[in-house]
């Protein structure tokens, strides 16, 4: 195949950095060659979006298999990935999220789609703390304007510091309320903490070929009709299209190769069906097999020029890694007892959330801990699962009429939130330990900081507050941080590994994703991030992707690379 295919430029990964990036590049008229690790995956076919979880063993209740649910989109990948293991050091917790599939993770997201501020951009000269990213939020927001109108993104500018505004006409119109969310709005709004639509990935009108949500199924279980954004129904086909996109998939990436002078000429991958290496030749390589992927693939191309690994010579590659926080709170809302049960789907997500209101407080000095978080609402009447929630007593009718009466009652404040990055937090290589392709697998150091934990019990404080106000009871103390908070990549936003900055001494790649090292070699997937904030990472991933993809389909065109 290619022999007749002379690709310039070959993508490792296809979710959100490494589609947009082909997916660019192809538009811009440059040949990809792009490699999958996992098995080739059509949504229009293999969705299970109208199952129930009456359908499912369990009533769909997550395993080790299928960690959330037994319909949800991602297949042959999980917390647990057969025949490919990892390691952690000791007293380190710390769980990777891998999807082995065409579009990776962006068949299973939340897509939750938040832009990052110019507070997130320049934490470090707010506060001192992490690193600076190497430019403005306003270099970056045109990009955010051309991604979120690509993407389809629904929301309402809201004007408040957290959330810069699209350009107008950008935003498609989100859902309305529900009625818990309206609650839960108006007990915020008496603490003065805003409520305000969130902005997700998720069509609620037209666009293309792909069509609005009808808020029915849930986006868990994949999108066949492309109103819930993933690759694999839109990047991917519209780059294909171009006639200059070509896809293996089963295809492992094994390292990097190198000439005898250090060059960059070529991958070396395992043919997952043949079990056979194949290596073939690469003008530019773009790794997006995500951040802690692309840093074991980097990590694992060691040869006479790169003792420490491919583009290490900052000794930076693995370090930096950062998650989002995440705990929560939820609480029985008598108020909420009893409604009429009607259909209150919508498109499955929250349709209002509590974004971060404390900058200013934190420039008062108000707050013990840094950064920030939000709040992502769960309520409403959802289809039943394998557990019924609320305090019944008794069987039979009394029983069925108490279920009743508490669905749709209850209320949960799930905290996400910034973590800034510790010399505890990084990956390297257990050579000790190699997973079926003889490839040494990743080994992962963890441990939350006093900044983390002192935001979760802050969190914690304010959900009580909320739910409090809204009616509820406690009658247990809070769980401390430490017991509250989630492990480490629990949140599947893990960053850093590959971080970008103003100098070779203290980053990996510059501004495009262009390694300091090898200038043929780019990284396009959340590795290069600097900070974390408190926000999903994929819209960033595909801007940036966007972004710096451009930026190299210029050097090709003039002949810089």
């Amino acid at each position: 195949m290619m022999k007749d295919f002379d690709y310039q430029v070959v993508v490792v990964g296809s979710g959100a950095g490494g589609a947009m990036a082909a997916y660019t590049l192809a538009k811009a008229g440059h040949k990809v060659l792009m490699l999958e690790a996992g098995r080739d995956y059509d949504p229009k076919t293999e969705t299970p979006m109208f199952k129930t979880n009456g359908q499912a063993p369990l009533m769909g209740a997550g395993n080790v298999d299928k960690d959330f649910g037994f319909y949800d989109a991602t297949v042959d990948g999980g917390w647990t990935v057969p025949n490919e293991p990892y390691t952690t050091g000791k007293d380190s917790d710390f769980l990777w999220w891998r999807a082995r599939m065409l579009g990776g993770r962006t068949n299973h997201w939340g897509r939750y789609s938040l832009r990052f501020s110019e507070h997130d951009f320049k934490g470090k000269s707010r506060d001192g703390l992490g690193a600076d990213w190497p430019f403005e939020y306003q270099e970056l927001a045109p990009w955010y304007d051309k991604t979120e109108a690509l993407v389809g993104i629904c929301g309402t500018n809201t004007g408040l510091d957290d959330m810069p505004d699209s350009a107008e006409g950008v935003l498609q119109p989100p859902p309305k309320p529900r009625v818990p969310e309206l609650l839960v709005a108006a007990a915020a709004k008496k603490l003065g903490i805003p409520a305000v639509p969130m902005h997700r990935a998720v069509l609620t009108r037209p666009k293309d070929d792909r069509q609005a949500c009808f808020y029915a199924t849930p986006c868990g279980h994949g999108c066949s009709i492309g109103a819930a954004f993933q690759t694999t129904t839109s990047l991917i086909p519209m780059a294909l299209a171009t006639g200059n996109l070509k896809i293996i998939t089963d295809a492992m990436v094994r390292k990097v190769d190198v000439d005898s002078k250090g060059k960059v000429n070529g991958l070396t991958y395992v043919d997952k069906k043949t079990s056979q290496d194949i290596k073939i030749p690469a003008k530019v390589v773009i790794l997006a097999a995500s951040a802690c992927e692309s840093a074991r693939l980097l990590l694992n191309s060691k040869s006479e020029h790169h003792p420490n690994g491919l583009a290490n010579s900052s000794m930076q590659v693995g370090r930096n890694i950062m998650d989002s926080t995440g705990t929560g709170l939820g609480a029985h809302i008598p108020a909420l007892e009893g409604r009429p049960i009607y259909n209150e789907d919508g498109h499955t997500a929250n349709h209002l959330f509590i974004p971060w209101w404390g900058h200013k407080s934190q420039t008062k000095g108000e707050l013990d801990f840094p950064r920030g978080y939000h709040f992502e609402l769960g309520t409403g009447f959802r289809a039943p699962g394998a557990g019924v929630s609320g305090d019944l007593q008794g069987y039979g009718k009394s029983l069925k009429e108490q279920a009743k009466k508490h669905y749709g009652a209850g209320v949960y404040l799930a905290l996400r939130g910034e973590m800034l990055p510790n010399e505890h937090c990084y990956m390297e290589i257990d050579e000790a330990v190699r997973d079926k392709w003889g490839i040494p697998v990743a080994k992962f150091h963890w441990k939350w900081s006093e900044h983390e934990l002192k935001q979760v019990e802050h969190g914690l404080k304010t959900a009580k507050a909320i739910l409090e106000t809204m009616g509820a009871t406690f009658t247990e103390p809070l769980p401390s941080a430490e017991q509250a908070i989630l492990k480490g990549g629990q949140i599947i936003h893990e960053v850093g590994s590959t971080r970008m900055g103003e100098s070779p001494k203290e980053s990996v790649t510059n501004q495009y994703g262009q390694t300091w090292d090898c200038d043929n070699v780019f990284v396009m997937d959340a590795g290069v991030f600097a900070s974390n904030p408190h926000k999903n990472c994929t819209l960033t991933i595909m801007t940036l992707a966007m972004r710096n993809a451009t930026w190299l389909a210029e050097q090709l065109t003039n002949g810089e690379l």
